[in-house]
């Protein structure tokens, strides 16, 4: 919802390809600092504190690692607001062939910076919330972050000279927002904000070794999306709006499912490790990816067939035109095969970091680098943005499918025959899925606007179709 409001206010073109490269620069760092390396440092760590040294010794690593990471990213922060107009100009070099295209960007970019203070500090208290057992708050704080944007959009934008300046403040609106909600409920479980400046804590000193190699490893993805921006700034005005709508479309399953499922199986993966349980850990790894299939496959082949479909029923309005439908699809139907790749690599690097090994998902992830800029290069000069999008996924193809067989080695055979059992007999019912979606989605013309009604209905039809042939091919071909 957030996009589609977005998409209509702003479109795709000089505004957009500015404040998604702008939004690049703290985003990339929430996810180094955030949901990447602190959670997957700080949660098996904390979870080993709290089950062998009690509840009280839990609280001060808290206090500790809270004031720790205030004081880093309080000059992280201004560091960034200070060196702006270089960042800037590092990842959207190609904007300074387009006048005032480079300025917009800069000043995006200060007024956003602070959010990556406040959603780190939101990913600690997470963290400390998921392994109490608490899940659902922090999993809703990103609702926040987007209706301060929608309100932003249509609210603030109106009424500004420079509109797209009231996105950059529902971003910093947003992140108060999660930072406040997450307060009341880690009081309620005992953990309060003092601060405590022990940093020489063996728990704490323990998260930070952790931390500093896996900065690199579980963000590979964002690196990958930064170099892919960095790379479409030399291309046509639009294209990284395109590969934003793109992508934004292309991590909907993945938000809802992948990241969920990464979440809820670190901490009980964590507590298996921690207690030498490999067996059980294997059985959580198993069970993670045949899930993963099980949603992801699909859902790439939906993407695919319906990439049109949905831009021109969510984002065909205001400023977003047919074009924009046509390129943004196209970027969307690259990028979706990566979906089952980037999920097994979302539970796979957190069973390194269960096992308090980072340095393998670094390494893996440098090579991966290098993947994504050799095929970014090649590809581009033919395909344009659509190339960028298929170099993404080339590389999400190796980083996991080496940190899997990297796994495999490390912890014996994970019995994987199980897994492939289950793909097999996926196989007719997505084929009868696609078959289904195809039919129904050809009966619209999807770059003409108009009759709303009658293409949601279609669309629908086609997605509640396809999914109800393939879930009733999982049962007659015994998916359990």
């Amino acid at each position: 919802v957030r996009d589609m409001v977005v998409a209509a206010v702003f479109g795709a073109g000089m505004v957009t390809d500015a404040f998604f490269v702008a939004f690049t620069i703290p985003n990339l760092l929430r996810r180094f600092f955030a949901e990447g390396s602190l959670t997957a440092a700080f949660v098996p760590t904390f979870t080993d504190v709290l089950h062998h040294e009690g509840t009280e010794e839990a609280r001060q690593v808290v206090r500790i690692c809270w004031t720790l990471l205030l004081l880093v990213l309080t000059f992280v922060t201004l560091l960034g607001i200070f060196s702006s107009p270089w960042l800037v100009k590092l990842i959207g070099y190609g904007f300074s062939e387009s006048a005032g295209k480079l300025a917009l960007t800069d000043l995006l970019n200060r007024l956003m910076f602070p959010y990556i203070l406040l959603v780190s500090l939101v990913a600690l208290f997470a963290g400390v919330l998921n392994v109490s057992g608490h899940f659902l708050l922090p999993a809703l704080s990103p609702v926040m972050l987007n209706l301060a944007m929608i309100g932003s959009a249509l609210v603030l934008a109106p009424r500004l000279e420079q509109p797209i300046t009231a996105l950059a403040c529902g971003v910093l609106i947003g992140g108060v927002i999660q930072f406040a909600m997450q307060i009341p409920v880690l009081y309620r479980f005992g953990y309060d904000l003092r601060f405590n400046f022990n940093f020489r804590h063996l728990a704490v000193v323990k998260v930070a070794r952790l931390m500093l190699p896996g900065i690199l490893g579980v963000a590979i993805y964002q690196i990958n999306v930064v170099v892919t921006r960095l790379l479409a700034s030399f291309l046509q005005e639009g294209s990284v709006s395109w590969l934003y709508y793109g992508q934004r479309l292309f991590e909907f399953p993945q938000g809802v499912f992948v990241v969920s499922l990464a979440q809820a199986v670190l901490p009980a993966m964590s507590r298996q490790a921690a207690a030498d349980d490999m067996d059980g850990f294997r059985e959580s790894l198993r069970f993670a990816l045949v899930l993963i299939l099980l949603v992801t496959i699909p859902a790439t082949l939906g993407l695919i067939l319906c990439n049109q479909a949905v831009y021109s029923l969510f984002f065909m309005r205001g400023s977003f035109t047919s074009f924009d439908v046509s390129q943004a699809g196209l970027a969307l139907a690259w990028y979706a095969p990566a979906l089952l790749f980037v999920g097994i690599s979302r539970v796979v690097v957190p069973s390194f970091y269960a096992m308090k090994d980072t340095r393998t998902p670094v390494l893996v992830s440098f090579w991966t680098l290098l993947v994504n800029v050799a095929a970014g290069l090649v590809l581009m000069q033919t395909m344009g943005h659509a190339g960028l999008a298929l170099a993404l996924t080339i590389a999400s193809v190796f980083n996991a499918v080496v940190l899997t067989l990297l796994l495999s080695r490390r912890l014996g055979d994970l019995n994987l025959s199980m897994v492939l059992r289950v793909l097999t007999r996926m196989v007719p019912g997505l084929s009868f899925m696609a078959i289904v979606v195809m039919l129904l989605l050809a009966q619209v013309d999807w770059l003409v606007p108009g009759a709303f009604w009658l293409r949601f209905a279609v669309l629908g039809a086609a997605v509640l179709g396809g999914g109800l042939v393939y879930v009733v091919s999982l049962w007659l071909f015994g998916v359990k």
